[in-house]
């Protein structure tokens, strides 16, 4: 065992997530060094009738690390991280996040085949809630987890993989924190590559008619609508020769940091402030973007700086299910006693075996709806989730969505196992909190 782990007193108890939705005061916070320091820390909760929630980089929008018992936090998890570059393999502690771990990649020739435009999360939180990025032909991030470090609500410390505790692997790589905390991860990668992207404008009835021959005929595909009109931005990255085309860094500064974050941010606020304008600058939005097409190291394409702050809905449908929801979601904009001032986001994924994965056996549309802090968004959220929810939708697990367990379970094959599993790891219900309640039950 390392060190004594550390913890803390009241002085920084207090939490809150990135969006500022989720607030939280733990009566302890843990910041364990390795595995046996949680294992001794779980079984000490255990014994104490205490709770315990892990905690990433607060990067969700739900309330599924909010805790008034013992906050784990992973990121002084200590390690060298493993690197088997013949069989395309790293072992990391789950408290490192995305971007160091892009970083230690591209040191070694690696990368990960594919990844969300968000890289502040730890790779624990990313994989425990689904996150995704987009492509016809690949899963979610969990589904390049060869093997994981649990350990149990009894303070069992199991390693997993297809042939060890398969159950468990089949379950924790997408767990909520709800089987127990991760503190290891063996990821399969693959050579290190370059991308080309091509983002234009267009709009949504072209997109949607050509959808089957744009979303199989690029690595990854994604797309923005422009809520109040017809455009979309198109987003398109495939695998290059060579990066012989790098975006200028005036472009790229202007285009990714003052445009879509600075101007953005300015625009968002005058919307927050005159809502009559935000049909206007939604339409300005969309025409001011313009083609552009560029090569990058993967990761650098994948994941952009995000400082505008917003709360998120995402849910994944079946792919043959987006045209409808799509009417139906601009429907409801345009029904809104208010406005709706961020682009509606659209991804796709293939088909997984993750038990909770939103991907779970079929390919997938995700439809993300965002809103600006401080203006009004339940009503939004709540009509958009009664139509994916007719519409088999499964809700993003880190975003915003008011689903319970008895609703959930339909959707979800295995959603009764996973029910059983966590009875078994977690018997006294030590990583229990009341989001993990309404959504998993008990």
């Amino acid at each position: 065992m390392g060190a004594t782990m550390t913890s803390t007193t009241a002085a920084d108890v207090g939490w809150t997530n990135w969006a500022g939705n989720q607030r939280g005061v733990a009566e302890a916070v843990l910041r364990p060094r390795d595995t046996d320091e949680v294992a001794a820390a779980v079984r000490a909760a255990a014994g104490a009738g205490a709770r315990i929630r892990p905690v990433g980089s607060g990067h969700s929008f739900t309330a599924l690390a909010v805790t008034e018992g013992r906050r784990m936090e992973l990121g002084e998890l200590t390690g060298p991280a493993r690197v088997d570059r013949e069989r395309r393999l790293v072992t990391v502690p789950a408290g490192m996040t995305l971007r160091t771990l892009n970083e230690l990649l591209a040191g070694h020739g690696l990368a990960l085949p594919n990844l969300g435009d968000i890289d502040a999360q730890t790779i624990a939180g990313a994989l425990a809630t689904g996150t995704h990025g987009t492509g016809a032909r690949l899963g979610c991030l969990a589904t390049a987890v060869e093997a994981l470090t649990l350990v149990t609500g009894v303070g069992e410390v199991l390693r997993c993989t297809t042939d060890e505790h398969p159950d468990v692997f089949a379950a924790a790589r997408v767990g909520l924190g709800a089987l127990g905390v991760v503190t290891e991860v063996t990821l399969r990668c693959v050579d290190a590559f370059t991308l080309l992207a091509h983002e234009r404008p267009a709009k949504l009835a072209d997109v949607l008619t050509d959808l089957d021959a744009l979303v199989e005929g690029h690595d990854h595909v994604e797309f923005y609508w422009f809520p109040y009109t017809d455009r979309v931005q198109v987003k398109t990255n495939d695998r290059a020769p060579a990066d012989d085309r790098p975006l200028p860094r005036w472009r790229g500064w202007l285009d990714d940091e003052f445009l879509a974050n600075t101007v953005f941010e300015r625009a968002c606020r005058l919307g927050r402030a005159s809502p009559r304008l935000v049909p206007t600058i939604s339409a300005v939005s969309a025409r001011a973007l313009t083609e552009r097409r560029y090569t990058g190291r993967s990761d650098r394409i994948f994941c952009t700086p995000r400082r505008v702050r917003f709360v998120e809905m995402e849910y994944a449908v079946p792919r043959a299910a987006l045209g409808t929801a799509l009417t139906a979601l601009r429907r409801i904009v345009d029904g809104l006693p208010f406005k709706v001032l961020f682009p509606v986001e659209v991804r796709f994924t293939a088909p997984d075996d993750i038990w909770l994965s939103h991907g779970y056996g079929r390919e997938s549309a995700y439809l993300a709806v965002h809103q600006y802090v401080g203006m009004p968004y339940e009503p939004y959220f709540r009509a958009f989730e009664a139509v994916a929810q007719e519409l088999a939708g499964r809700p993003h697990w880190g975003k915003l969505h008011y689903r319970d367990a008895a609703s959930l379970a339909p959707a979800y094959p295995r959603f009764h196992d996973f029910q059983t599993l966590r009875a078994r790891l977690d018997p006294g219900g030590v990583f229990g909190n009341p989001h993990l309640t309404r959504v998993l039950g008990r």
